[in-house]
């Protein structure tokens, strides 16, 4: 099936099963289960281009944090189910982030964001997968953070 004719479930399906994959070292657990909170939290005209997984966490020993990551047309969400009751969900628009940092490690690396007033680390991440995520969302948010820039121009303009 074509990308441009899956729905949001089964486009995130396909880009975990994809990043699972081409990554088999990253840690990741319940991804069904974290991919529901993500999916649950979707605009309905937002849609996921790309997505993947990895423990939301500052220890790398620790291995039971799984979240699952998506970058939308509009942001960047990361969907975490907890084990007994509710779950966790952040959400990252362009305005919101500020710098994005790779650490590898031997076999793991992990991604940093820094956002304005929280810090969001990856942590477990197959080391081959850290320059396809950094490009993935720096990519994305410098889009993002030019678009808002020529709609604060066009505004300024006309006012």
């Amino acid at each position: 099936m074509e990308l441009e004719n899956m729905n949001n479930k089964e486009r995130l399906e396909y880009f975990l099963q994809e990043f699972r994959t081409k990554y088999p070292l990253t840690i990741g657990w319940r991804l069904a289960k974290n991919s529901r909170v993500v999916l649950e939290h979707l605009y309905d005209d937002e849609e996921i281009e790309y997505a993947f997984y990895a423990q939301k966490n500052h220890s790398s020993f620790d291995i039971f944090g799984t979240a699952v990551i998506a970058l939308t047309d509009k942001r960047l969400v990361i969907g975490r189910d907890r084990v007994v009751i509710g779950y966790f969900f952040d959400s990252i628009t362009s305005d919101m982030f500020n710098d994005l940092k790779v650490k590898s490690g031997i076999i793991w690396g992990r991604i940093e964001i820094d956002m304005v007033k929280e810090f969001v680390v990856l942590s477990n991440i197959d080391k081959r997968a850290l320059t396809e995520i950094e490009k993935k969302i720096s990519s994305y948010m410098a889009e993002a953070k030019e678009d808002m820039l020529d709609v604060e121009r066009i505004r300024n303009m006309e006012g």
